[in-house]
């Protein structure tokens, strides 16, 4: 064998047992059922996400907010608000508490809605790797046929999806969610 054959069969064999032991690039690896989140029903908000905000009867207090890089939401008399990592349902009743608080109402009605959630990523061998909105109910099928479909070079059964801190192998069927990073690799072969 080559040397050029050797080192081809070596980095193969490297890239073989990196898989079967679990390690990722970046973060824990895990499966699908042990990501944090599984759908949007208990999204946590995070940067980049754009909420309606309705404080009942009280048309300015109410409007459209984008969360800073941060994760915070700015609102009108309830100042400076950290929505990261919160849900909508938690982001509702720390709105009302702090309007509680500030002695501006005495029993605040507060709905929150996402609007536009942040995008998922995909990058590696896809035909227009980048940033692409989310849309409620997305897979993994459908995020790379957004994305133009898989290269010839792809290695379709190997993608992962970054979620957090979580690295988990991806399905056609996974559900893809805001903030998702998709990484399609290439086939050694």
């Amino acid at each position: 064998m080559s040397r050029w054959g050797r080192l081809k069969a070596l980095v193969a064999l490297l890239v073989g047992l990196a898989l079967l032991t679990g390690c990722a690039a970046t973060g824990e690896t895990c499966d699908a059922e042990a990501a944090p989140e599984t759908d949007v029903a208990g999204y946590q908000l995070g940067p980049g996400d754009l909420v309606r905000v309705n404080v009942f009867q009280q048309a300015e207090l109410s409007g459209e907010f984008r969360l800073d890089g941060d994760g915070d939401l700015a609102l009108p008399l309830a100042g400076e608000i950290s929505a990261g990592r919160l849900t909508t349902r938690g982001l509702e009743q720390a709105i009302a508490a702090r309007l509680r608080e500030g002695n501006y109402l005495l029993n605040p009605q507060v709905s929150v809605q996402v609007l536009t959630y942040r995008p998922f990523y995909i990058v590696g061998e896809i035909r227009r790797p980048g940033e692409y909105e989310y849309r409620n109910g997305m897979t993994l099928m459908n995020a790379a046929a957004l994305a133009g479909g898989y290269t010839y070079r792809a290695r379709a059964s190997a993608v992962t999806i970054e979620r957090g801190a979580c690295t988990m192998r991806a399905a056609a069927d996974t559900p893809v969610l805001p903030g998702d990073v998709i990484r399609v690799p290439e086939r050694f072969f």
